[in-house]
Formats: C-alpha cells, structure tokens, sequence
C-alpha cells in the first residue's frame, strides 16, 4: 500500500466509541462561524421539566403581582419598584437560557438584601430620624389625625345607622375604609375619605332597623374586623362646613364638627374651644404660649448626627454607656473562655480510648446544649431566687443572687457556662479526633511530656478549628439578649435609675430604649445598636486577621 493512499484512508472508528462524534444518542450540531471541533448539544429538556418549570415562574410572578397589588393600596411606590424588578430578574435568569451562574445565586441574593442589606440599611435610615413613639406618621398625618380628633357631635344633629365596609377582594384589616349609612329618612348613603355620595336603594339589602347588611361590590366588617382596625377611629367622612361624620359604636355614627383647623400659611393649628394657637417645635405640636399640653400626634422627621451626639455628649447616657460596655466586654470574654476550657478539658478526658462508656458520657453533656434557652434560663433564675432557691438551700447560703450587681452578673456567668460549655465540648471533640495519630505518636518518641505535648501540639492544632469559633462565641455573646432578659431584665437598677441596669448589656439597654419608658426612642436606640455592630465588627474583624497566624501550624 503506498504512502499517499494511507494518507487518504479514513480511521474506521466503532459507532459507541467515545471518540466517534457521530455516535447514537449523542447527536451533535456546529455553530455557525463557530471554530471546528466547538460543538454544541441540540438536544431539548424533557417535556415536564420545562413544564415544571414555567409553573414555578408563573407562582412566582403571581405571587409578586399580588404583592405589588397590596403594595399600590398602601401607597409604597418603592416596594411596588422592587417588587417589579425582582419579577424582572426572575424571569430574565429562569426563563431564558442564558446567566447559569444567576440562576444559583439568585435565591441567595435576594435573600441576603431582604435579610442582611435591607435591615441595617433600615437601622442606618432610623438612627437618622426621631421615630418613636407619637413619631411615627408624617406631619401632614399628624394634622389629619389631630383634626379628626377633635370632631365633637353637632348639638341637634341626626344620627346615622352605620355599617363598615370594604370593597369586595380588599383586605377586611387594611382595606380602603367605607360607611355605609341611612339617614333617619331611610336613605342609603356612602361615605369614604372623599365626601359622601348618593348609593342606590337597588343596591343594597336592609335589616328591620334599617341598617345595611349587605350592598353591591362591597364586603361588609364583623365586629370583630371592625374593632381590630385602629384606623377608624380616627376616620372621619367629610362634609360641608367642616363637618365629617364619624363611628360612635359599632352600628351608629354621628355628624360632627372639628375643634380644630389648620393654618397653612402661619403653619399652625387653631383650637376654636380653648382658643388656642399651637406651633410646630421638635416634630409636636406645642402650645405657642408655652401652657397647656402638646398635642400626642407628633411626626417624623430627619435629626442628623443628633442621636450620635446625645448618646456621646449626655451625661447619663455616657455613663450609662460606657459601665455597660465594660461590662458587655467582661461578660462575653469571660463567657467564652469558661465555657471553652470547661468543654475542652472534658472532650479531652472522654478522648482518652481507656475510658469505658464514652458514648453515655457524652450524651449526657450535651444535655443542656438540647433544652431551650429561655426554659433553662428560667429554671436557674428560680434556682437563684434567694428565699426558695435551690443555691441557697443546697449551700446554706443568704445571698440575694438577682438583686445584689455583682451576685447577679456571677449567676448570670454561672447559668452561661452552664449553657456554653457543651458547644464548646462538641466542637473540640470533633477537632481532637481529627488530629493525625502520627504527630501525637511522634512528639511521644522525641520524649514530649502530656503537659508538653498538650501545650505543644494538641492546643496549636484544636486552635485552627477552634478558633474562628470562638470569636463567633464571642460576636453571640455579646448580644445574648435572650440569657439577660429573662434572667433578670438587665437589673438590678440602682439610685432609681431605671434606665441602666447592672446586669445590662449594650443590646439590652438599646431594648429599653425602643421599647421601654414613657416615651421609646427607636431612633436612639436604633443609634446604640450600630455602635453595638461597629464595635463587634472591628474586634470580629481583629481576632480573624490574627488567627491567620493558626495557618502556620497545618
């Protein structure tokens, strides 16, 4: 055979060879302008898996209509944006074939921004603000709520049958607010925030009373429906003059006139009962004479850098910041390294291959790991109580364990190591069986010690498992909210001082601040919980940059 004809001879390649690209079931197609050998698959997905498919998109595009739907009744034009745009980025990464890498982390985008991103860019936003409690609404609110308020029956004026409605497919609990009322006449009458109109007699179906029972594209509100909106009873129909009619009861409403007016020019509010003026001053309305009391209906407003300044700058909460704080460091270093040598000294007690009954062991100490924190926190605040207390009794001991500061912190380090320790027992004992039998073998025949060996190998190779760990123990602890609230709510208070407590931590004292004392301060307290995030960001940030020198030992 000559060499030229050799050449021209194909290679005869078996139909199931891996090589043969014209092999059955493997069918195969070349893109145009495509370089030779770049092939790509024709082949299609079976039938119900694209059927699958476009049924979950179409859920959840559903789902996200019906959210922007509720989201336009509310007003929040922003949400209804981010709804429409996460609607956009389903269907753009799921219902093409393109962005594979999207379509894996899609999922955990949006649940990182909705989880992570949005709360403390929301907690940034209100550490800005004055919201709490009477700032919560706007200013204009605020003047639409305070001249609701003041609405007082017209001397002489007929009442109303009343019944409550929304329309049909609305939420009964948020819904646009409807009154459906007859006049002393009989004539049926609709009113809503824009005035009253006329509503057809066809329409509607009456009780022997009189009263609406039921009315054509409305849903009329139970009893309980209707006691459950607060919105109502600030709601008030306009009328001429003024007037506005509003809810007395469940099944009546009355035509009332409102005490109070509104001057856009001078910006202030006139109360035509008591004469008085009243001005605007730090978000409430004041009286302009400086007596009488400040209408509760404030608003909210942007404060700047004044809730950082307060929290710097006032004496009692500077004070009461910083004795916290010392404290907070106290309990979450103490906290962490109780329970991790406690935990470490017994993973290596039950390592020991001698000890029978290992398995039992264990089991047990992982116990308290098991049972809820609240309940065990609970169980030992009764155990410290100090006339029927187990302590004492067990002791023979007279020591007021929750109203003494410092026997209060001891219980409190006490019931943690008690909580702590068998995390940290879990943890080491899986690090210890992890350690190569060899090197514990080696350092035995260079003539190591226990101690030596210990404090030589054993420790250095437990730290690099161990410890990112322990500063995630230690970022927890710092915010344990849960140990102190219900073992003893931040208390004792001393000096009747009883917005500092001597068990409090920073999360606990921003806590009392929201949601505690005659007037809550979420702003404030949102302004505490982002020095509470700096502060554990910086050390987090600290302890994982020197455990990089834990990289050596591997």
């Amino acid at each position: 055979m000559s060499l030229k004809k050799f050449q021209g001879t194909p290679e005869v390649q078996h139909p199931d060879s891996p090589d043969n690209p014209d092999r059955p079931g493997d069918r195969v197609v070349r893109s145009k302008g495509e370089p030779g050998g770049r092939r790509r698959s024709s082949a299609a997905s079976p039938l119900w898996l694209v059927v699958t498919k476009w049924l979950l998109i179409g859920t959840v595009l559903v789902v996200l209509a019906f959210v922007v739907q509720k989201l336009i009744e509310q007003g929040s034009w922003v949400g209804v944006v981010i709804a429409a745009f996460v609607a956009m980025c389903v269907l753009a990464v799921y219902g093409t074939r393109h962005a594979v890498p999207l379509k894996y982390l899609l999922p955990g985008l949006l649940l990182l921004v909705a989880l992570q991103i949005w709360p403390i860019a929301y907690t940034v936003g209100t550490s800005f603000t004055n919201l709490g409690d009477g700032h919560l609404i706007s200013k204009q609110e605020s003047i639409d709520s305070i001249i609701a308020n003041s609405v007082r029956e017209v001397p002489n004026a007929p009442r109303y049958l009343l019944s409550v409605a929304v329309k049909d497919g609305a939420d009964p609990a948020t819904g646009e607010a409807f009154y459906l009322l007859t006049e002393p006449s009989g004539k049926p009458l609709l009113g809503d925030k824009a005035g009253l109109a006329d509503l057809p007699a066809a329409s509607v179906e009456k009780a022997g009373n009189g009263r609406i029972t039921k009315a054509a594209g409305y849903q009329i509100l139970t009893a309980i429906q209707v006691n459950a909106r607060k919105d109502l009873n600030e709601f008030a129909v306009p009328t001429a003059e003024g007037a506005g009619i509003k809810r007395v009861g469940l099944a009546e409403a009355f035509q009332g006139k409102a005490n109070v007016s509104y001057d856009k020019a001078s910006d202030t509010l006139l109360d035509s009962a008591t004469r008085k003026t009243y001005i605007p001053r730090k978000a409430s309305w004041v009286p302009k004479d400086g007596q009488g009391d400040t209408f509760p209906q404030g608003w909210k407003e942007n404060v700047g850098f004044k809730n950082f300044s307060n929290v710097l700058t006032n004496e009692t909460l500077r004070s009461g910041f910083l004795k916290i704080f010392a404290w907070n460091m106290v309990f979450a270093v103490v906290s962490v390294l109780s329970t991790f040598v406690l935990g470490m000294l017994l993973a290596l007690l039950l390592n020991d291959a001698r000890l029978r009954g290992r398995a039992l062991y264990r089991s047990m100490l992982i116990l308290p790991y098991a049972l809820p924190i609240f309940v065990t926190a609970l169980v030992w605040s009764s155990m410290f109580n100090q006339d029927y207390g187990l302590i004492n009794k067990l002791l023979h001991l007279n020591i007021d364990w929750l109203g003494d500061p410092w026997a209060a912190k001891a219980a409190i380090l006490i019931t943690n190591l008690w909580l702590g320790f068998p995390y940290m027992f879990i943890v080491c004992t899986g690090a210890l069986q992890s350690i190569p039998g060899d090197v514990l073998e080696a350092a035995k025949i260079d003539g190591a010690s226990a101690l030596r060996t210990m404090r030589s190998v054993i420790i250095p190779l437990l730290l690099v498992a161990v410890g990112p760990l322990l500063i995630a123990s230690f970022a927890f602890n710092f915010n344990n909210f849960g140990l102190i609230f219900l073992m003893t709510g931040g208390g004792p208070f001393q000096d009747s001082n009883f917005s500092v407590g001597s068990s409090d931590l920073l999360i606990t004292y921003a806590y009392r601040l929201a949601f505690s004392g005659v007037s809550p301060n979420y702003g404030l307290a949102a302004t505490v919980s982002l020095f509470i995030f700096f502060i554990v960001g910086l050390m987090s940030y600290e302890g994982f940059r020197r455990t990089k020198s834990l990289e050596e030992v591997n």
